[in-house]
């Protein structure tokens, strides 16, 4: 009977608990660890090797500058560097180079140091015969011969203001003088002497005139 319950209990499973596995040591972990490696090795020369190669574009370099003030940057391509800009013919400009004139051929012409000289002593003489004319004028009248033979002046003639009215004549000629003596036409600029001339000689012969009346 002892045998018999002995061969019962070995025909039952025993528990999970019960069985016990022998611990892992370093040398079998070594070995199964290289066992692994191993075969990564044997899969990795299995597997065929693929390359991916970048195809880079060969791009031309191009000088490209950007137009400023433009809500949307825009490239500019220099004229230089584009063939279409550089086919293109330079056109002229729309005005020739002659029609331009030089600021030289602008300013009105000085006078020289003998030319205001002159003006200056025309100047004096044209004064000079205006007051001679006016004193000569105001001595006809007082003795009552003659008359203010200048429309412009008659209001003035029987009063001192005459002297002054009269300047108001070589004051224009001393003006118109100048302008003349700078002026652009040469023509002009050589006859620049003629008012101031003139004046003076139209008063000198009145004053001669007037005072030849009172004897």
């Amino acid at each position: 009977m002892v045998l018999a319950a002995i061969l019962l209990l070995a025909a039952f499973p025993q528990p999970k608990d019960a069985v016990r596995t022998a611990p892992e040591t370093p040398a079998a972990v070594e070995a199964a660890s290289s066992d692994s490696t191993l075969a990564d090795a044997q899969k990795n020369e299995k597997a065929p090797a693929v390359e991916l190669t970048a195809k880079a574009e060969t791009v031309a370099p191009m000088n490209v500058s950007y137009a400023p003030g433009q809500p949307v940057l825009t490239p500019v391509v220099r004229g230089a560097e584009s063939p279409a800009a550089a086919a293109e013919p330079i056109a002229p400009p729309s005005k020739p180079f002659a029609a331009i004139r030089p600021a030289s051929a602008l300013r009105r012409p000085m006078e020289t140091p003998r030319q205001r000289h002159i003006w200056y002593a025309l100047m004096a003489s044209g004064h000079g015969a205006a007051t001679f004319d006016a004193w000569s004028t105001r001595r006809a009248l007082s003795h009552n011969v003659g008359t203010e033979g200048n429309p412009l002046l008659r209001p003035f003639a029987h009063g001192n203001g005459l002297y002054l009215a009269t300047q108001a004549s070589p004051a224009l000629m001393d003006y118109l003088g100048r302008r003349m003596m700078t002026s652009r036409h040469p023509l002009i600029r050589r006859l620049w002497w003629l008012p101031q001339t003139a004046g003076a000689g139209f008063s000198f012969a009145a004053g001669i005139h007037n005072a030849g009346l009172v004897h």
